[in-house]
């Protein structure tokens, strides 16, 4: 049987995947496989209010093409270090 925590990082994983488009199903697809198992239970919240945000808006923050709302601005930073790294490319 799963714990919550277990539960919690299953059910974020999905709705990683499953988003509005597909650059983002990728993107944060790929980041929470690399993420969510390492994350503290305050960031796994955070994160989880960030999926409530629109795509657009997300893809534009991840992008760099805007700046994130404060409170998101150290994981879209995250989100961006891992995609350099991981070399995808935006455009």
């Amino acid at each position: 049987m799963l714990n919550v925590r277990e539960n919690k990082i299953k059910k974020l994983k999905m709705r990683s995947m499953r988003r509005g488009i597909k650059e983002m199903d990728v993107i944060l697809s790929y980041y929470s496989e690399v993420c969510l198992e390492k994350m503290s239970g305050l960031k796994l919240d955070l994160y989880s209010d960030l999926l409530f945000e629109n795509d657009q808006d997300l893809y534009s923050w991840c992008s760099g093409q805007e700046v994130p709302k404060e409170k998101y601005s150290a994981i879209i930073a995250e989100i961006r270090d891992i995609l350099k790294a991981k070399k995808f490319n935006y455009h």
